[in-house]
């Protein structure tokens, strides 16, 4: 942001956070897409593997709150992932819902995948001291907490954990 030439604000778009973020997400999204590709992912497939492998077996709903996806994205993911063979759907407590597991074969890609997925983090970070990445990750949470809905469980102070 700078001022105007007669003292009021002015945005510039390369200098607007918002901005500069989705710039960069959008980078790293599209390098991170090799190691998707290389499994024959998109990255809607990728975000649900990656849901579903942190569980013993999760809801479609609950890739929908822990993702940036909507209903429809996750419900099309999941098909095109159980017809890989990747996932697959049993009997959840909830009658109303199917619990999602990786298969064997989804546990493998994951695992591939992951591994590429980390390299590359640690590539992206490797330039910043440790010191530096643990302020980026605290401002990163402030950040995320600022954006949360009073009273839901991402507002509370993350190293509180």
């Amino acid at each position: 942001m700078t001022n105007n030439a007669d003292g009021g604000r002015r945005l510039d778009l390369a200098d607007f956070t918002p901005y500069r973020i989705a710039v960069l997400a959008k980078a790293m999204s599209e390098q991170l897409g090799a190691a998707y590709e290389c499994e024959g992912l998109t990255i809607p497939e990728w975000r649900v593997l990656a849901v579903v492998s942190q569980a013993p077996s999760v809801a479609a709903r609950d890739v929908v709150a822990r993702t940036p996806m909507d209903k429809m994205a996750v419900s099309r993911a999941v098909a095109s992932l159980e017809a890989m063979r990747l996932i697959v759907r049993g009997p959840a407590a909830d009658r109303r819902v199917s619990a999602l597991a990786l298969s064997d074969n989804g546990r493998a890609v994951f695992n591939r995948v992951s591994s590429i997925a980390l390299d590359y983090e640690a590539a992206l970070f490797g330039g910043l001291s440790s010191g530096e990445r643990r302020t980026f990750y605290a401002c990163l949470a402030k950040l995320e907490l600022s954006l949360a809905p009073p009273g839901s469980n991402a507002r509370k102070d993350p190293a509180a954990k």
